[in-house]
């Protein structure tokens, strides 16, 4: 599968689901929104190196998409816990 292709679709898939979590964030706990603080965090820097990555003007380094997948699925399992504690209200 294509890299760029690959990437975009996970950030899709991970901005609704932080939209989602954004909405009903008022009501969790505090340790969900701690998880969402520390998330928001590393949103933005999956949001950088994903726009390194689908730039087609540059070539991404097989470093730059090894962070980014791994800042991808620690955002999917921070996401994940956060939804699951919502759903428990």
């Amino acid at each position: 599968m294509d890299f760029k292709k690959e990437f975009e679709e996970a950030a899709e898939v991970l901005k609704r689901q932080r939209d989602e979590i954004e909405v009903q964030i008022h009501l969790a706990s505090m340790d969900a929104k701690e998880d969402w603080q520390k998330a928001e965090s590393n949103w933005g820097e999956f949001v950088d190196a994903l726009g390194e990555i689908t730039d087609d003007t540059k070539e991404a380094s097989d470093e730059v998409l090894k962070a980014t997948k791994i800042i991808g699925d620690e955002l999917k399992e921070t996401y994940n816990r956060i939804s699951h504690r919502l759903s428990r209200k």
